[in-house]
């Protein structure tokens, strides 16, 4: 009788043993090591819908417990509070590589996007953009509406007005 209370005693502690811990990543990826007050290895990494996230060594990340026991854990998220940018408001969202890449959603309704941009696909922009820097295009440009440019055009080809070649560019 005492063992077995002794027993019973034991593993109520054990569920009643905290559902989340602190932990500090000693290997990152997606397969990760983490020690809480033991190493804890081969952690599946969780995220959030439509989000991709493997923490690096030494990231301070959330760790969930669950199942029976409470003996299988996850890595849920990280502590990134130092990484985010001054003066974020409440309702922001900030997501940043190590590469020094981010996007910023801010709440007034703007998104600051830093790092090289690559877009894949089509691209419909709607209001007005401004570009500062120089421009590179290589394919056909098409542009409906008023075209204004200041400063100096060069063409380097044959350059047609209304369909007919520019007299003053016929002399080659």
């Amino acid at each position: 009788m005492w063992l077995s209370k002794k027993l019973s005693l034991q593993h109520a502690a054990e569920q009643e043993g905290a559902a989340a811990d602190m932990g500090v990543t000693t290997i990152g990826g997606g397969s990760a090591s983490v020690v809480t007050r033991g190493e804890q290895r081969d952690l599946a990494v969780f995220a959030p819908g439509g989000l991709v996230w493997q923490p690096k060594c030494g990231d301070t990340v959330l760790v969930i417990k669950g199942g029976v026991g409470c003996q299988e854990s996850c890595v849920a998220a990280a502590d990134t509070g130092a990484n985010a940018p001054k003066d974020m408001a409440p309702g922001e969202l900030y997501l940043y590589s190590d590469g020094g890449a981010s996007v910023y959603l801010r709440s007034d309704g703007s998104i600051e996007i830093k790092g090289p941009v690559k877009v894949e696909g089509d691209v419909a922009l709607t209001g007005d953009v401004t570009l500062n820097g120089d421009v590179t295009m290589t394919g056909d440009l098409s542009s409906t509406g008023n075209v204004a440019m200041n400063g100096r055009v060069e063409v380097f080809g044959s350059l047609f007005i209304n369909g007919a070649a520019c007299p003053a560019c016929l002399g080659g």
